[in-house]
């Protein structure tokens, strides 16, 4: 078999596949990698994935590019390695990937490159079914993608319902994008829709599949997390800012990014919607007086 032919197989795998040499530098990027990233292989081509590309970073919000590339720990040691991680996507939002980095050896069993293949972990295709069905019943919001207002009032109401009656405790964020109406200002509306559908994103793809996302209105947004307690509430919430703040939009070749300040709290028997959004975006206002990008919970 010739060497088009393995080109073509190469180009019709379903996960990301790229190639750097000693330098990290990509010489080879599939059709794959294309799809799960947004960056076309005109993009990325001679480029390194740290040059305001992919940008990966672990379930902490750490940059591996800074620290803990596993593509420069393979180089070094010739060591196979596998990491879950966040890349960055050309839209802006983290998207979760398993990578797993090979040695290229020449002849001689010397490394002189590194192949990783990435796949995507994204709740791609419940997330397509379930906005499907939410357009059905007009609850999704229509520039984001996630559930509006109605679809979190009517969610809310019935896990307070299971509280009540089955003990099943959740708790809320109240997310806001900070100095919204000053990116809507600068940049203009086209690049503020932008940023909405980057924040939403990203909130989505580090949720579990039993938690929900939301958008009250404007630039807030309200995550429901279901079977928690205070102390997962609290860490939730902190990687929800973390990423967000290390995700970014090129805008006129620049990097634009933007920050959350969010409240949170559990939820009680006696609570209704209005008592539980009221304390939560309480808690997102202490959050704004005390500086931004911070998180604030009700004791």
């Amino acid at each position: 078999m010739n060497e088009e032919f393995y080109q073509k197989l190469i180009e019709h795998i379903s996960d990301g596949i790229y190639y750097v040499d000693l330098s990290k530098k990509i010489t080879f990027w599939n059709k794959a990698a294309e799809r799960i990233t947004g960056y076309t292989k005109q993009e990325v081509m001679d480029a390194r994935c740290s040059d305001n590309m992919l940008r990966h970073i672990d379930e902490m919000g750490r940059e591996l590019c800074i620290s803990g590339c596993p593509l420069s720990k393979t180089i070094k040691d010739g060591q196979i390695r596998t990491m879950d991680v966040y890349l960055h996507h050309k839209d802006g939002h983290r998207v979760p990937v398993t990578v797993r980095a090979a040695p290229i050896p020449d002849k001689d069993g010397k490394t002189v490159g590194v192949v990783e293949t990435f796949s995507d972990n994204s709740r791609r295709i419940d997330i397509i079914q379930e906005l499907s069905k939410l357009r059905k019943e007009a609850f999704a919001d229509p520039l984001t993608g996630i559930g509006n207002r109605r679809f979190a009032e009517i969610t809310i109401k019935n896990k307070i319902q299971e509280l009540q009656s089955f003990y099943l405790p959740f708790g809320i964020l109240f997310v806001d994008i900070d100095h919204f109406k000053q990116c809507n200002d600068t940049y203009g509306h086209n690049t503020g829709d932008r940023v909405l559908i980057m924040v939403a994103k990203t909130m989505s793809n580090v949720l579990r599949h039993l938690d929900f996302v939301a958008r009250w209105g404007g630039e807030e947004f309200v995550v429901i997390l279901t079977n928690i307690n205070k102390d997962v509430l609290g860490r939730v919430a902190e990687r929800i800012r973390v990423f967000i703040e290390r995700s970014w939009l090129m805008v006129e070749n620049q990097k634009l990014t933007v920050t959350v300040s969010i409240g949170g709290t559990m939820a009680i028997e006696k609570d209704s919607i209005d008592s539980l959004i009221e304390r939560a975006d309480s808690q997102m206002y202490s959050s704004k007086n005390s500086g931004r990008n911070r998180v604030s919970l009700a004791s």
